[in-house]
Parts: structure tokens; sequence; C-alpha cells
């Protein structure tokens, strides 16, 4: 069978959703296709697998970026998921939605029913969280999102000392939204991750009407008239092609999505004519408009254990492993991003504007590609993060070569717009004031690597510029908007210029919401499945 209803292009965080939602009724044939393997692997199905899965090429397109001007002309590593659920895969765990703003600023940008309270039902629908513990699911067919605050490391208590004291907003149970400092909730189920595959697709899967291809790279979108029809793709070596009768949804994310595009001849045209490609929509917004969390670590010592003490002694990681076995529970079942939440760098802020991650564990990458969370630092110790929820500067995607297996060009552009250094300073001094909070100073086993109320503001900048790097959350390179100049799609996630073809994943968002993309991604790709089933 070579012809269906629907192709989804994309096995991830939001093509799983399409998938089980377009196929759902039984009425509509639906293939799904995806370049990486399947997910049944131990490191991804692990929550503390991530820092296995971070440089592994087997489930991991492992992007780079071009020399960074604006971060010391550094190379910035990027990974994206290349295996079922995408990057809900390889993911740190976190589940957040940002803040309302954040999607009331989408619906102000023109697209008519993106604010937060029309997409709340969404959240809702698919939400299965789950207090205090690994109890059975009450849903296999939602995303199961734990509150597993109980076993987070009870340094956390100094922290929330540290919050009072600052009169900084806590809470001591899990929150997926608001002020403050909190612990964060995690996407597993029973003590194994809940990526969007094993929520969405497992069932799906079954059903006769959904067709699942792995290992199978989709290179080009073939036109006719004006509509697109069809996809090739590659698997084993062979060429194939497969047409839709409907739609072709795009979900291969925001490195992908606008990759395939241009080497489809949509996009910039001036961009196709110089690769040799025929321009079928000369659209110049494919590929631009790329925002991203630029986040640094700052690294303390602690006088106590931490994470470092179980993941870094062969020992406590055997206990540790064994307690993962026998009852899916511990320092293997859980995130490194412990704590955290959206803050005000300072009281005047218009609105939340840091995202703090606070983990009880450090880890420095000795060497390039390697990163494994099984090997932290020798020292007990603890991370201060911080990421700017709204950063200006924009980025772009752009084929290098009309090759389809060469990597896109990624340009990050980070710290281009002034405002951005300017919340460096605002955010890293927050940080500053936390470090002297007299339950932190209890904690430290000597001074830390950064006094950020001690270093002038040319260092605290020299310092990010040297040592910053992605928080993993691109997104808005083929972005939702009322009209073509300024947009790819519209608010209906179809694609200017050709029809029976939308994008639906993070590459639509108008803007960068405030934390982990991962929610509003899947909340995106259920109101992407009514708008398709309604069309």
């Amino acid at each position: 069978m070579t012809t269906f209803d629907y192709i989804i292009v994309g096995a991830g965080s939001a093509g799983c959703v399409l998938a089980d939602k377009l196929s759902e009724n039984g009425r509509h044939s639906v293939l799904l296709l995806e370049a990486g393997p399947s997910d049944r692997r131990f490191w991804v199905r692990t929550p503390i697998g991530y820092g296995a899965t971070f440089y592994d090429p087997s489930v991991n397109w492992c992007f780079d970026t071009e020399p960074e001007a604006g971060l010391c002309d550094r190379v910035i590593y990027m990974p994206r998921g290349r295996v079922l659920g995408g990057s809900s895969s390889i993911n740190a765990l976190v589940y957040h939605r940002g803040q309302k703003d954040d999607y009331d600023d989408w619906h102000r940008a023109g697209n008519k029913a993106w604010d937060y309270q029309s997409l709340l039902p969404y959240f809702e629908s698919f939400e299965d969280v789950i207090i205090n513990g690994y109890h059975p699911t009450k849903d296999a067919s939602k995303l199961t999102i734990t509150d597993v605050a109980d076993q987070y490391h009870p340094i956390k208590t100094a922290f929330f000392e540290m919050s009072q004291e600052l009169q900084i907003p806590h809470k001591e149970r899990c929150q997926m939204l608001g002020e403050g400092i909190y612990p964060y909730f995690i996407t597993t189920r029973n003590g194994t991750r809940c990526s969007s595959s094993v929520a969405f697709l497992v069932a799906a899967k079954k059903r006769p009407n959904l067709k699942v291809m792995t290992d199978t790279r989709v290179t080009g979108l073939v036109t006719k008239s004006g509509c697109a029809v069809a996809v090739t793709a590659v698997q084993n070596g062979q060429s194939q092609i497969f047409s839709a009768q409907g739609e072709i949804i795009l979900a291969a994310g925001a490195i992908g999505s606008p990759h395939i595009l241009q080497l489809s001849g949509i996009g910039p045209g001036a961009l196709s004519q110089f690769y040799g490609i025929d321009v079928t929509c000369d659209q110049p917004n494919v590929g631009k408009h790329m925002q991203d969390h630029l986040g640094i670590n700052y690294f303390h010592k602690a006088n106590r254990p931490t994470l470092n003490n179980v993941l870094g002694s062969w020992p406590h990681l055997m206990l540790a492993g064994l307690n993962y076995i026998m009852r899916r529970k511990g320092p293997l079942s859980l995130g490194v991003n412990q704590l955290g939440g959206l803050v005000r760098a300072t009281p005047d802020a218009p609105r939340l504007d840091t995202q703090l991650y606070i983990n009880p564990i450090t880890y420095r990458v000795a060497e390039p590609r390697r990163r494994r969370l099984t090997k932290p630092d020798k020292e007990a110790g603890f991370i201060f993060s911080f990421n700017a929820c709204r950063p200006h500067s924009t980025g772009s995607v752009s084929i290098k070569s009309p090759d389809p297996m060469d990597a896109p060009t990624i340009s990050g552009n980070y710290l281009d717009d002034h405002r951005d250094l300017e919340d460096v300073i605002r955010m890293a001094r927050f940080i500053g004031r936390m470090q002297h909070s007299r339950p932190v100073q209890q904690v430290l086993a000597s001074e830390p690597d950064c006094d950020l109320l001690a270093m002038s503001d040319d260092a605290i900048i020299d310092d990010f510029k040297l040592r910053s790097g992605t928080v993993f959350h691109p997104c808005g390179t083929c972005r939702m908007g009322p009209d073509r100049q300024h947009a790819v799609v519209d608010a209906d996630l179809r694609v200017y210029g050709v029809d029976r073809l939308r994008v639906a994943d993070a590459s639509v968002f108008p803007n960068i919401t405030s934390a982990n993309i991962n929610a509003p991604t899947i909340m995106l790709a259920h109101k992407a499945a009514d708008l398709i089933l309604q069309s």
C-alpha cells in the first residue's frame, strides 16, 4: 500500500499524537514515517538514560550550529530525537506548560483561538497526572505526568528555605504552571519514560488503518498544480514514493520541517535556485525566526552528599540500579532537573522572565561528545542554572546542499539582540542572591566558582559567552501568522501557497514559550488533529 489519506512526516512529540488522533475513528488510512528506529531500548525507556542518549547517533540527530559569533565563535551542540517519540524519547523529562501570556501572545499576533483559555481544554484532555508515587495510570492513551517530589534529593529543603528567605514564591509539590520555585513534574509512568510514543502510539499501532514505518528518511515533497500529493523517502537504501489523497502533515520538528520544505523548493526562492532546486513556492520565512532558550550552569561544591555520591560511586550506583529494577524507584527513575520554576529576575519585571533549574548534581563535559550522567564530578555538588524565558535573538535553518542526507545549516544567532545581554546580567545577579542566602551558604563546601554578586557586568557576560549553551528548545522556523508576508502557516497550520500541506510541530510557534517546549508541542498536535479532521 503506497496511497494513504494522511501522511505524517516525523514520529516525534507531535507526530505520535497526530497518528493516534487521525487514525482513531477508523475511517482514514494514515502513514507515519520516522527516520529513526523503534524506541524499545533500555536507555530510551529508563529516565536517567537521557545522559546516555545525549550523544548517541542511533537515536539522535546530533546537530551542530555554525560557529556562533555571540558565543566566542563556538559551535553549539544541538541534540534532537531521531527515534519513535522524537525528542520526547531523549529529553530530560521536565513537563511545564510555560505561562498564560505565551499563548495569549500567539492570539495577539493574529492567530485566532490560540490564546491560553482556548488551548486549556487540549492540555487537560491528554494530561494524566499522578501524585505521590507510581500508581497504575488511569488512562494508558494519555501522557502520564508524575509528581515525584517525595523522591527528589533531600538537599531540596535548603533551597525551599532559600526561597523563603529571599521571598521567592515556592511550593513543595510539583507544578506545571505559575511563579516561583518548586519541584518539576516529569513525564514518567510507573518509573519508566512516558514519551509521546508510549502515551499515544503504542495502542494506536494496533489499528489496521495506521501504518508506522521506522528507519525511513523523507527526502522531499511532491507537488502538482499547487498541491502536495506525495512524499519521497529512502528506507534500507531503497527509494519510495507515498501518495496522499488527503493531506501531508510535516511534524519533523523545528530543524527537520523547514529542511524538508526547502529541499522541496518551498522556501526562499534564491536559496532553492542557488542549489539548483526548482522553486515550488517562494516563501522567504521558511527556516527563519528560530528561537531557542540559552542557558548556563553555575557549579557549587556541597558539604553533604548529593547525586554525585550516588551516580559517581559503583557500589551506590549498583544499589540504585537494583532499586530501579526491583521497584522502578530511586535516582534512575528520575531526572536531574529536580527543582526550578519561573521567576522575575527583578521585582519590577512586567512578566515572569527567568526559568531556573536547581540540580543536586554537577557534571562537567571534559571531552567533546562525552556527557554521561553516570560519571558526575567526584566531589558532592549542585547546580544553579537559568535561561531567559522569552529571548529576543532569532536564528535560522537552511539547506547547505540539495542532498537530503546532508544536515542543514543551523544558526542560533544567540545574543545578537542587546536585550538578551541585559537579561543575562539581571538573571545572573538573581542567582547571586540565591548563592548568598543563609541556607545556601550553609550547604556550600567552598566559595562558588562564580560569585555572581562580586563579578562585574563584563565578567558575567564574558563567562556566559564562553560557557552557555542551548537548553534544547528550538522553535519558530515555520511560524504561524495571519499573512504569508511574515509567516509560513496560517492559524489552521496550512502552508501558505501549497494546498493539502500543513506543519504541526514546534516550528510553527509564533513565539517561544517560557519553559520547556514538550508540553506545548503535544498540545499543539492535539489541536492540529482537530483542525485537520474538521476541514
